[in-house]
């Protein structure tokens, strides 16, 4: 294959060539002015650009240059709308190009396998479907401005806990079906440039240096063009790495990534031809970022995004219950505040998506003092990361009793959901349980106002009128809220997550997170709804599910073999938005699947009692499964249940279509796997997950040895004496800061990084050599892990 900019890699040498291969620093490129190849500089941005002015990290302790804070992607994921998603993309790659940024590290579109992934809130949706097409529209709108989306993480990244050193065991059915659908979705509709590989190993083989993953599928299958980028201290194996697939690895390692690579070239386990190859194509990306970024303006409009960020918040806001239609708020109608967060809000997760807003975070108490209404009190109710507090409660319910309706405002902490930390459950904290439990206590027409990033149980549900989820909505989140409350706005949204009752009922309750070294997918397919509708579990809110201030009415109902066209008609008295959802199903003693499964859906906006037509069209992923006998995607031949859903648990229009399909049947026997076609998947045993996974499922246990691979919190594991007072070091300066609310990130990323990880993440100064002898070390050998210590940093210098 000719190079695109073959006139300059031939002018470079080996090691030149080997040094591109890693980063300048934490944020930019290898740059070589005497070949007129600039520096490629990146930022984290998915719902924000965090451009650091000074010193680089990549945990977010240092500022960074005001950006537009919007809703996190679990916020805007549950507008469902990927014309707004393209229009936030594209505010993203303004603002970054008045900052110098050639590339948007996001979006995240993990999929939410358990409620607890700390992360949740950076991801869009249980579902590969919706994820991959928000995902496809934000990184269309970052690209027509010219600069490149990085889509992440790839793939099968599901936990924060030893996230760099875990392994992913999954079938290659439920892989593809489930993990890499998104993702594929983001390549092929949204042209993504880049790619960052996630953290973790993937049946036995780090993501970033994966030829399955990097190459057969990635390359190869979807006819990805563009650059792999690690996550930063995610490369394991640079040289590796490059040869399967991956290009860049960040942050930089001094000059260690260069040695692997020249040293492989030069042993023959590494073609040159195919690092040129790699090169070409980064350099392809850092080219093709930088034409956009002649003749920059240094502001952006900040007003105008403010608003962006205020329709956004509005159009993601879940109304999930309103008994009596206690909303929208009636004029004249005496309202109490109640919650810290009215005063203080909660807008945005942690860890390296911070985003420093360009204009200050509005907050519920001075927006809903705009309002026709009649506040007559506020009380804090309760401290955020503190156990009940009597005095605070006992005033709340003073206010309550003045008031004709009660606004608590409640949610998860800080220290609940961030990066680097899954949380413990799904319980919101027990002062603000508490508060919520003394108030209802004296009125019920009470409005619980709920910011999270993740699904939270609410055994409180059933003693209030009604409950509002604005998610994590941003700078502009507290007016988009009091616009919904007051009627300004008729909420839209639909959640892009199941609400179970309790954390108990969810799927993957027994396999979550890790044991040990694997995290086992025995539930496979069976991921949120498709789980809950398959075996008929009650749960609190489904997948799709939201109210609206007006009804809407399906009917004329028609499929055909392109698709399906049906009627909408808003059937209520104000000007609303219905989400229509399109789920197939198929009953097969062959192929297991879940009762249904999302693959369409159309955003309806109708004046009252106008009606609408909508069709949609059958895609190439309606009908298709993952056949593991022909290692490609088949269609089963037979009769589909098509259904339009108000959401995944209530269908409103039926019909069924005969599908002339690749293959006659799948390749299971409902005797070998009854527990998967019933989605009874619970306690899947050895045997049967085994036969699943179509290989020896592998042995994860931590055997008390400690290699480079295992992370800084298994080091108590180990006989070296000064490792394990790291660990627990470690633990207790963690307790601190959850006591305190506040994530430590840098506490959090070294107590879940790999030995190796302080060779990829210190520019050099720990090379891998030097790593290696503090594995020596944390094994025992103290006298020798030391002598070779000393004489790893000597040779570094």
């Amino acid at each position: 294959m000719k190079l695109k900019y073959e006139n300059i890699i031939n002018k470079m040498t080996l090691e030149e060539k080997a040094l591109m291969m890693s980063g300048k620093n934490t944020w930019e490129t290898k740059d070589y002015p005497e070949y007129e190849i600039p520096s490629m500089t990146m930022s984290d941005g998915p719902h924000g650009i965090r451009r650091q002015a000074g010193a680089g990290d990549h945990l977010g302790l240092n500022a960074s240059i005001p950006a537009t804070c919007f809703p996190t992607a679990a916020a805007v994921a549950n507008s469902w709308d990927e014309q707004l998603g393209e229009q936030i993309g594209e505010a993203l790659a303004d603002e970054a190009i008045t900052m110098g940024v050639n590339v948007i590290l996001g979006p995240g579109l993990n999929i939410k396998r358990s409620p607890l992934c700390g992360r949740n809130f950076e991801y869009f949706s249980e579902d590969p479907y919706l994820s991959g097409k928000m995902a496809a529209a934000y990184i269309r709108g970052i690209q027509s401005k010219g600069i490149a989306s990085c889509p992440k993480h790839f793939a099968a990244n599901s936990q924060e806990l030893r996230r760099m050193a875990n392994d992913s065991i999954v079938d290659e059915r439920t892989f593809r079906e489930i993990y890499t659908t998104g993702f594929e979705i983001a390549v092929k509709e949204g042209k993504a440039k880049a790619i960052m590989s996630a953290y973790n190993e993937i049946n036995g083989v780090y993501a970033n240096e994966n030829s399955h993953l990097l190459q057969e599928i990635l390359k190869d299958e979807w006819g990805f063009d563009g650059c792999v980028i690690s996550d930063w201290g995610g490369s394991n194996d640079h040289a590796l790495g490059v040869k399967n697939g991956s290009h860049l690895e960040m942050p930089g390692t001094g000059k260690s990534g260069m040695k692997d690579i020249v040293d492989a070239v030069k042993a023959g386990t590494l073609k040159e031809e195919t690092l040129d190859q790699r090169l070409d194509e980064l350099l392809t990306l850092i080219f093709d970022t930088h034409k956009t970024q002649s003749g920059i303006n240094n502001k952006f409009d900040v007003e105008k995004h403010h608003e962006l960020a205020r329709k956004a918040a509005e159009e993601s806001i879940v109304l999930l219950k309103n008994d009596n239609n206690i909303l929208p708020l009636k004029k004249g109608k005496k309202i109490a505040v109640i919650g810290d967060f009215a005063k203080t809000p909660r807008y945005q997760g942690a860890g390296s998506s911070l985003v420093n807003p360009a204009k200050a975070p509005e907050c519920i108490i001075d927006e809903i003092s705009k309002a026709e209404l009649d506040i007559v009190a506020y009380e804090q109710g309760y401290v955020r990361n503190r156990k009940p507090d009597s005095n605070l409660i006992k005033r709340a319910v003073e206010a309550a009793k003045k008031a004709d309706v009660v606004i608590i405002f409640a949610g998860l902490d800080e220290i609940s959901e961030s990066e680097g930390l899954d949380r413990k459950s799904m319980d919101m904290p027990q002062g603000q349980k508490a508060l919520i439990d003394e108030i209802t206590t004296v009125t019920q027409n009470v409005v619980v106002v709920l910011s999270a990033g993740s699904p939270i149980e609410m055994p409180w549900s059933a003693y209030v009128s009604a409950i509002v989820h604005g998610y994590l909505g941003g700078q502009a989140g507290a007016s988009a809220m009091v616009n919904v409350l007051t009627g300004k706005v008729s909420p839209s949204g639909k959640l892009n997550e199941t609400y179970p009752y309790y954390y108990k009922d969810t799927p993957a309750y027994n396999y979550y997170p890790s044991k040990e070294r694997n995290s086992e997918y025995r539930e496979a397919l069976y991921v949120g709804y498709r789980y809950y509708s398959t075996v008929g579990k009650k749960i609190r809110f489904p997948f799709g599910y939201g109210l609206s201030y007006t009804t809407f009415e399906y009917s004329n109902f028609s499929v055909n073999e392109d698709g399906i066209i049906f009627a909408v008609k808003n059937t209520g008295n104000m000007r609303a938005t219905e989400i229509a959802q399109l789920y197939i199903g198929k009953k097969s003693d062959t192929v297991f699947r879940p009762v249904r499964e999302l693959k369409g859906f159309k955003r309806v906006t109708l004046n009252p009692g106008e009606q609408q037509f909508v069709s949609i069209p059958f895609d190439d992923k309606a009908f298709r499964f993952y056949d593991v006998r022909t290692n490609s995607w088949e269609i089963e031949t037979g009769t589909y249940d098509i259904m339009i859903g108000k959401n995944a648990d209530e269908m409103v229009l039926h019909d069924e279509l005969w599908i002339e399909g690749t293959v006659d049947s799948g390749c299971y026997k409902w005797e070998e796997f009854e527990p998967y076609f019933e989605g009874k998947i619970r306690n899947i045993d050895d045997d049967m997950f085994q036969k699943l996974y179509g290989r020896n499922i592998p042995d994860g246990s931590w055997s008390g040895k400690i290699d480079m691979n295992d992370a800084v919190c298994q080091l108590y594991y180990g006989k070296g004496i000064f490792g394990r007072l790291f660990c627990h070091t470690l633990k207790g300066l963690l307790k601190i800061s959850e006591w305190q609310g506040k994530p430590n990130l840098n506490l959090l990323f070294n107590y879940n990084m790999p030995i190796r990880g302080y060779a990829k993440m210190t520019g050099g100064f720990v090379t891998m050599e030097m790593a290696r002898a503090l594995t020596d070390m944390a094994n025992g050998h103290r006298i020798k892990g030391t002598a070779r210590l000393i004489k790893a940093a000597i040779k570094r210098n």
